[in-house]
C-alpha cells in the first residue's frame, strides 16, 4: 500500500470537498471518504480527506469522531495531519473547533499549531486577527444571522481563546509579508510564551503560499482550506490536470439547496429568474405529515427531460426563525435535511446523474441517504466548489456526479455554471 502524504479531517462534508479542491488544484491526487473507513484505502491517491458532520455535534462527540478519523489516517501512513474548519470559523462559544484542534494536537504530542480559516480566494481574509468576509468584518456578513453557530464576533485570536485551554497568540499579516524565516522566528517566539495555537494573519494567496512554506515539518496545521494550496509544494508536488479527471457525465440533472445562507439564496433566486423549474418545500408541511417528499418527486418526474430541476428549502433569515419559532431549532433542521435526502435519494432513482446539493447539513444528509462512501475530486466550478465521482448504491454502473456546495459559496449564477462545466 502506497502511503498518504496527507492526512486530513474535515468537520462537515462540503467543508471536506472545499479542501480537497484546492489540493486537487495544486496538483494531489485526492479520495473524500465519508465517515471514517472501516477498512484500510483502497485506492491510488497522495491525499485523504475524511468528511465528518461534527461541526454542530456535542464536544465529546466531535472529538471522539477526529480521533478515529486520526487513527485511520495515521494508519494509511500520513506525515501530516490537517483539521479543516469552515472559512467563517463555524462554531459555538464553546467549540467545536478549538476543543477538537487541542484533542489533535494532544494525540500527536506536538505542543503548537496554527489557526486561520483566511479563503482569498472567496473573500474571506484575516487581518490582526479579524475575520472579513468581502469588505465587512464576519459579525456584518450575515453569519450573525446563522441558525446553527451565529458569528457575533470576528475576532478570532477571543473566539479561539474561549474554546481553548492552551494560550492562543497571533501570528500578524507583518510577519506573514517577510515570509517563511520571519513565520518560523515568530513561531519559536510564541512557543517560548507557552503559546499553543496562533491565529494567522492571510489577506492574499501569496500570503498562504507564504505560510505553507514555514508548516512543512508542523504534525498539525489547522485551518479552512485555503491554507491547502501551500502545502502540496512541500511534497514535491506541483499542479497538473491530471489529477482532476473524472469519467464523463450521463444522466438527468437537478439541484437540491437547503442552505439559507445569503448566497445559496441569490443563487436559488438566479435559477428561478432564469425560467428553470424550481420547487420549494415548506417544514411546516413536513411537521403537519404532509408526504412532502412524494409529492416533489412527482413534480420533478416529467421536467427532468427537459433539463435540470431545482428542489429547495432555502428561505431568508426571518422565514427561517419563524419556523424555528414553532418547531424549535434542532428539529427544524433535521427534518428538512430528512425530507430533502429523502428526495435526492429519489431523483437519483428517476435517473439523475449529475447532482448538486447546497449547504453542508444537507450535503452530509444526502450523501448518506446515497450511501456513498468515498468520492474522487475532479474540477472546479467556482472557489471552494469541485464536481466530483462517486459511486452509489441508487447509481449503479456508471455512478454518479456530485458537489457539494458550501451555503457560502458560489457566484449567483453556479447552479446553471455547474451543470454547463460538466457539458
Amino acid at each position: 500500500m502506497k502511503k498518504i502524504l496527507l492526512g486530513c479531517i474535515a468537520d462537515d462534508f462540503t467543508g471536506a470537498t472545499d479542501l480537497a479542491n484546492n489540493l486537487v488544484r495544486a496538483g494531489l491526487r485526492v479520495v473524500q471518504a465519508m465517515g471514517v473507513p472501516a477498512q484500510p484505502l483502497d485506492a491510488d491517491a497522495d491525499a485523504v480527506v475524511v468528511a465528518l458532520k461534527s461541526r454542530t455535534l456535542p464536544v465529546d462527540e466531535a472529538i471522539a469522531q477526529s480521533l478515529a478519523a486520526l487513527r485511520w489516517l495515521q494508519a494509511q501512513g500520513a506525515q501530516q495531519i490537517y483539521f479543516k474548519y469552515c472559512s467563517t470559523f463555524d462554531s459555538t462559544a464553546q467549540g467545536n473547533i478549538g476543543p477538537v484542534a487541542e484533542a489533535l494536537m494532544d494525540a500527536l504530542g506536538t505542543d503548537f499549531t496554527i489557526a486561520t480559516p483566511a479563503f482569498p480566494d472567496n473573500q474571506r481574509t484575516v487581518f490582526k486577527g479579524h475575520l472579513f468576509v468581502g469588505d465587512v468584518l464576519l459579525n456584518e456578513s450575515g453569519m450573525q444571522n446563522h441558525p446553527l453557530t451565529p458569528m457575533t464576533d470576528a475576532n478570532l485570536v477571543r473566539v479561539l481563546q474561549g474554546q481553548c485551554r492552551r494560550p492562543v497568540g497571533l501570528i500578524d499579516y507583518k510577519v506573514v509579508a517577510q515570509g517563511e524565516a520571519a513565520i518560523r522566528t515568530r513561531i519559536d517566539q510564541l512557543r517560548a510564551q507557552g503559546v499553543g495555537l496562533a491565529v494567522v494573519d492571510a489577506i492574499s494567496n501569496d500570503d498562504l503560499l507564504r505560510l505553507g512554506a514555514a508548516l512543512s515539518d508542523m504534525p498539525l496545521v489547522t485551518g479552512g482550506s485555503g491554507v491547502a494550496i501551500g502545502l502540496p509544494a512541500n511534497f514535491g508536488i506541483a499542479p497538473s490536470s491530471t489529477a482532476s479527471a473524472l469519467p464523463r457525465a450521463t444522466g438527468l440533472q437537478a439541484v437540491v439547496s437547503g442552505s439559507c445562507s445569503l448566497a445559496t439564496n441569490r443563487q436559488v433566486l438566479a435559477f428561478i429568474q432564469a425560467g428553470r423549474p424550481a420547487l420549494g418545500i415548506d417544514a411546516l408541511q413536513i411537521a403537519a405529515g404532509v408526504d412532502v417528499t412524494t409529492q416533489a418527486l412527482a413534480w420533478a418526474a416529467p421536467l427532468l427531460s427537459q433539463g435540470p430541476v431545482l428542489i429547495y428549502s432555502t428561505a431568508d433569515a426571518n422565514a427561517v426563525k419563524a419556523v424555528q419559532a414553532q418547531l424549535g431549532v434542532e428539529e427544524a433542521g433535521a427534518m428538512v435535511e430528512r425530507t430533502l435526502a429523502a428526495i435526492a435519494l429519489g431523483l437519483v432513482a428517476l435517473g439523475v446523474r449529475q447532482l448538486v446539493v447546497a449547504g453542508g447539513e444537507t450535503s452530509g444528509a444526502c450523501v448518506q441517504a446515497l450511501n456513498i462512501t468515498q468520492m474522487k475530486i475532479g474540477p472546479q466550478i467556482d472557489p471552494g466548489v469541485p464536481w466530483c465521482h462517486a459511486q452509489a448504491d441508487a447509481a449503479p454502473g456508471a455512478g454518479l456526479h456530485l458537489t457539494l456546495k458550501s451555503g457560502n459559496f458560489g457566484a449567483d449564477d453556479f447552479f446553471s455554471k455547474a451543470f454547463a462545466l460538466l457539458a
